[in-house]
Formats: structure tokens, sequence, C-alpha cells
């Protein structure tokens, strides 16, 4: 089940952004950092939403968006800002379906697309996007633009 993150959610999260930025990129993130992060997005007091993946009551995929304003869609943009998945979920389809519900609440809330900026020496992540249909064409930024609401 995909669900919206939730305060009770915090250590959890907190700690998939920590192994993720440690398997990813090799860096040793301060916990109490992320933790005021973390938090602040969770308590609305920054602009952001985790959606999380549990199966029985345990978290085993969380994703992270932003939003920026586009001047050239007059829309909002969200931003992937950290996507995790833990080791034992990865051969189940959770980033695929963590992708794809973001991308329905991007729509459902009128957003003018989808972005991931991944470093152009992070293979193992591009490979990962590539597989979800993101184009890596544009400076490395992954995206998926919609087509313009109806009027």
């Amino acid at each position: 089940m995909i669900r919206q993150g939730a305060k009770e959610d915090l250590q959890t999260l907190v700690e998939g952004n920590l192994q993720m930025a440690q398997e990813t990129e090799g860096l040793a993130l301060d916990r109490e950092t992320v933790t005021r992060g973390v938090a602040a997005v969770l308590e609305g007091e920054a602009p952001g939403r985790y959606f999380v993946f549990e199966v029985e009551g345990r978290v085993q995929g969380q994703l992270m968006v932003t939003f920026e304003w586009s001047d050239w869609r007059a829309r909002q943009v969200w931003w992937i800002q950290s996507v995790y998945v833990w080791p034992e979920a990865r051969r189940g389809g959770v980033y695929r379906q963590l992708y794809q519900a973001v991308q329905a609440a991007a729509r459902a809330d009128g957003a003018g697309g989808i972005r991931l900026y991944v470093d152009e020496r992070n293979t193992r992540a591009q490979e990962v996007y590539a597989r979800l249909g993101m184009n890596g064409e544009h400076y490395r930024v992954f995206e998926a633009m919609f087509e313009e609401p109806a009027s």
C-alpha cells in the first residue's frame, strides 16, 4: 500500500535517507540534521511531501517530493528529492509503484510534471530511473512533463 508519510514515520524515513546517501553516494549524513529536515516536511513546515510504500505495517520504500513554480508552464513542477527502497524489497516493483503513485498525485494536484536530478556519476541511479521511463537527456534531469489540462 502507498500512503502519505506521517509523523509516526519520522525515524523510519530518517533511516531510509541515511542509508540512501551512504549506498548511492558514499555520504554519511548527520542524523540530527536529517531528522530536522524530515520533521519539517512531515509537520507541514517545509513545502514537500513523503510517500511511503508499506506492507503489513512495515515501510519498505519512501519517496519525497518538493514543489517548484515553473514560469514556462505557469504551474508547479514536483521535484523528487529522495527515493529509497530497503534492500529486501527491491525486486518487488516498489520503485515503479512509488513513481506511478507520485505521478498520479502530481496530476491530481494539477502539477506541470515531475523532475529528478541525478548526478552523471551516479550510474546506478540513472539505470533505475531509465527503467521507470524517465528520460535523462536534459542535463541529467529525469522528467515526465504532463499535457496541459483541458480548459
